[in-house]
């Protein structure tokens, strides 16, 4: 069968549309946007009618999701790991209510933090959430198990996890596809109060999904994605999930590995499995990417007096991604010593575009602070985030999506004036709306920087929900209007954007400042 190269996002989407995808839901987040995108450039998706418009921030992407399950059709959720975060409520609470249709919820995580503000492993909300949890190793793999998680996804009728990583996400492989299923028709929950979580309904879910515990750990055993390969030598068994595994195998070109090894793509843990390998072999080596997860776990599966050794013990780094050369030395094997990085593609420090209108902003509010202490400007997440970098050196923090708005208002609250929050325009539609309305319900006096770039430039100049929607927002959220000011962010507008600002920071009240110009590169791209 021809394969076709894929990312993993790639495959993961395709796969997605092969196995009857109605819908995917999702907020731009690196290492996941390419999912959505594939699907957004997709002919089949488009002669399926499959609807693919970005949602305003996770939780409302995962909420639509969990409608279109409600409906009978197959649903698909995706976001990055801390997108999760931002998920959690709906995620958490649709264990409880489960599925109709299909449900797949994706999360990509950043070990490494390579464009990310923590590293985070997303399989500790599978287990928090008491669902199955997939995680694939190579880009067949993505393929697959998404197609494989639609199909226990209505089996068990709960919501499955799937968690990609970085490097799987962004890496190309060939894949063989499959022909693509008919969507699913309408049909309505036969139960009418399932999705109703009112405390006795809850409670009756809750008992049943307890129940199927034991039925998601037999069906990963039995029917599942986790292996066991026998090996001569007993010295030590392998437990590797996900891409840990391709790391592993890249050390045995042969792809014989003389140890007995567990691949484990599919959570809960496999108590069997992992029970025999520890009866065999003297001591266990656990590769994983992330956290400690299956490390910690399998300390209370087998016995006590076995020695485990993983990114707990020191064997392979507590904090980052791992390699095949990491995986190597875990193994006490002799590694190749390679050559220096060159010079042109070692990391440099990243830096705002030439000629981005976040420039001029940062220029003009550095001018306009002179005089006042510093520290007292609160960021948030986007591009703007590299005013914290000289040579503007504009910013003050960077917490989590929306953060900006609150903690200028925590910040005044204790005293600070003016405190001031710069939050960009698809980041504000976000998360950031509510807590303007926390400061205009108390007319805080805070000075709030909505930079309007008119896309989503961090991720890729993605749809911006913002898009000729801020000052109505503003209003309607009840800013005042005299004090919403629109301003032109160009070298030759300097001296008046100036003036305006120093103005609006004396104002002890919410002051809205909107610096308005396209994003170049999405400039660029409708020039194309």
């Amino acid at each position: 069968m021809q394969k076709t190269l894929f990312l993993g996002d790639e495959a993961l989407a395709q796969g997605a549309l092969d196995a009857g995808l109605s819908g995917v839901y999702a907020y731009p987040g690196t290492p996941s946007t390419e999912i959505t995108e594939y699907i957004q450039g997709s002919k089949q998706a488009a002669e399926g009618n499959v609807h693919s418009k970005w949602c305003t921030n996770e939780k409302t992407a995962m909420e639509a999701a969990i409608g279109m399950s409600y409906s009978g059709k197959r649903a698909l959720v995706c976001m990055k790991h801390v997108g999760m975060n931002v998920a959690a409520d709906a995620f958490m609470n649709a264990s409880i209510v489960g599925a109709n249709g299909g449900l797949v919820v994706v999360s990509a995580d950043d070990p490494s933090m390579h464009s990310s503000q923590n590293e985070q492993d997303s399989r500790v909300y599978g287990d928090f959430a008491l669902l199955p949890t997939l995680e694939p190793s190579n880009q067949q793999e993505c393929y697959d198990m998404v197609q494989y998680a639609f199909d226990i996804s209505e089996k068990f009728r709960i919501p499955v996890l799937m968690r990609l990583t970085t490097r799987l996400s962004h890496s190309r492989s060939g894949v063989e596809c499959k022909p693509a299923r008919k969507q699913n028709d309408i049909h309505i929950p036969e139960n009418l109060r399932q999705f109703v979580l009112l405390p006795a309904i809850s409670k009756k879910n809750y008992n049943s999904l307890l129940a199927k515990q034991d039925e998601f750990i037999k069906h990963g055993e039995n029917d599942g994605w986790n292996f066991l390969t026998e090996g001569s030598n007993k010295k030590y068994g392998i437990i590797a999930s996900g891409i840990a595994y391709n790391y592993l195998m890249e050390n045995y070109p042969d792809r014989q590995v003389p140890y007995p090894v567990l691949k484990i793509s599919q959570y809960p843990l496999p108590v069997n499995m992992i029970n025999k390998l520890a009866k065999e072999c003297e001591e266990l080596i656990v590769m994983e990417e992330g956290y400690p997860f299956i490390e910690k776990q399998i300390k209370g599966i087998v016995k006590s007096n076995l020695i485990v050794h993983g990114r707990l013990d020191g064997t392979l780094p507590r904090a980052g991604e791992l390699n095949p050369n990491l995986v190597g030395i875990a193994l006490k094997m002799e590694q190749k010593e390679y050559y220096a990085i060159p010079e042109v593609v070692k990391p440099r420090p990243p830096k705002l575009c030439d000629g981005c209108p976040h420039q001029s902003t940062f220029k003009a509010l550095n001018d306009a602070l002179e005089g006042y202490t510093l520290g007292r400007v609160f960021g948030d997440i986007g591009c703007y985030t590299l005013g914290a970098l000289p040579p503007y050196q504009s910013i003050n923090s960077c917490v989590d999506m929306g953060a900006s708005i609150t903690m200028a208002k925590g910040a005044a609250d204790s005293g600070i004036f003016p405190a001031i929050s710069i939050i960009g325009d698809s980041t504000f539609t976000h998360s950031g709306m509510t807590g303007l309305l926390d400061a205009v319900l108390v007319d805080s006096p805070i000075t709030v920087f909505i930079l309007d770039n008119e896309t989503t430039a961090m991720t890729g100049g993605q749809d911006s929900a913002a898009y000729h929607r801020i000052e109505s927002i503003c209003k309607g959220i009840g800013v005042n209007p005299d004090h919403i000011k629109v301003l032109l962010p160009l070298p030759k507008e300097h001296e008046k954007n100036v003036a305006i600002i120093k103005e609006e920071l004396k104002y002890h009240g919410v002051s809205v400042i909107i610096p308005r110009r396209e994003c170049l590169q999405t400039l660029k791209r409708k020039k194309k």
